[in-house]
């Protein structure tokens, strides 16, 4: 019998997929403070503290205890252009050269900083005796493109550099980064291939913001829904890209998913939530991937929102996601 199913091109789009109940309870509150629709906060505003995935991080909650030693240095950015600040959390009880996570923070390319996503870096860190050197990079729209990932690339050359003195191993350098962070790792980790280095040993990229074009059936089918939505997502890539945005001037280190050869890449663990605009752009990033004859390992968590895992961390799910994190950074990391 003949397949009169129609194409994927006409396919008409059901609802939004059912949010797990338990981040629904946890949504229900969350978008009292970041409704959909917006940009989550304005340019240079606090984010809320009641959400916990931003509130504030102190050097106490950092060093935790004593388990990390904690500073900060301002390291030389791209060529005329301002230093980048780089925190540094190394195990103090560390008496060999560490893997080291090198930290992209998100934040939709327009708020955050360095500190912003530690909490779960650090509790990684720590189950796993890593290192963790986060960057912060300057914001959209004050410094549009290049300028973020720029900054992201000049603070990776300059943590391999001296990673003798920092007491990380520079063979085992993972980029992690989520959401805005989680896009511009994946075009550090592209750059880095172009340019012959620094060498990566991999990737971890949490629900990350890949296509300037904001036109994937996930885009508008979670349109007006959840966490970080279709308008939210313009107002971001815009701020970054102004009027290029979604023409074809977008480059591949601002836009990764606008990239043609995915090949000779780190190992890659991607995530996404299946009610998260950013679903299908991460489905088939990880798709190219293996196109290309490379390893990564996706989940697609059902039912999750856009940064789930920070934003309602103790629901079931969230705790699943940042397990299966760990597992595959302990397996990418282990002795060969």
């Amino acid at each position: 019998m003949r397949n009169t199913s129609p194409g994927p091109a006409t396919t008409p789009l059901g609802p939004p997929p059912p949010f797990d109940p338990e981040l629904a309870a946890a949504l229900a509150a969350i978008t009292q403070m970041l409704p959909p629709g917006g940009s989550g906060v304005d340019p240079g505003e606090t984010p809320p503290e009641d959400v916990p995935d931003m509130a504030p991080v102190t050097d106490a909650d950092l060093e935790r205890g004593g388990v990390f030693r904690v500073a900060e240095r301002s390291v030389p950015g791209p060529a005329g252009a301002p230093e980048v600040s780089l925190l540094i959390c190394r195990p103090a009880r560390a008496t060999t050269p560490t893997p080291v996570l090198y930290h992209i923070h998100g934040g939709g390319m327009m708020v955050g900083d360095n500190r912003t996503g530690m909490p779960d870096m650090l509790d990684v860190a720590e189950e796993l005796g890593l290192a963790v050197v986060s960057v912060e990079y300057r914001l959209a729209p004050g410094t549009p493109h290049p300028g973020p990932v720029e900054d992201c690339y000049a603070g990776l050359s300059w943590t391999a550099e001296h990673a003798e003195a920092l007491g990380v191993d520079r063979e085992r350098i993972v980029l992690a980064g989520g959401s805005a962070g989680g896009g511009l790792a994946a075009a550090v980790a592209l750059m880095a291939r172009d340019r012959g280095g620094p060498a990566l040993f991999g990737q971890l990229l949490m629900c990350p913001m890949l296509d300037d074009r904001n036109d994937t059936p996930s885009a508008r089918q979670m349109t007006g829904v959840g966490v970080w939505d279709r308008a939210s997502n313009e107002a971001g890539w815009t701020a970054l890209l102004g009027a290029a945005r979604g023409t074809d001037e977008v480059s591949p280190y601002a836009a990764p998913a606008r990239a043609t050869d995915l090949s000779g890449l780190p190992p890659a663990f991607i995530d996404v939530g299946s009610a998260e605009t950013f679903r299908d752009e991460d489905v088939d990033y990880a798709s190219r991937i293996w196109r290309a004859g490379g390893r990564a390992e996706l989940h697609v968590w059902p039912g999750a929102f856009h940064g789930f895992s920070g934003m309602a961390p103790h629901a079931a799910i969230s705790r699943d996601a940042r397990a299966a994190r760990l597992v595959w950074l302990r397996r990418l990391l282990a002795p060969q």
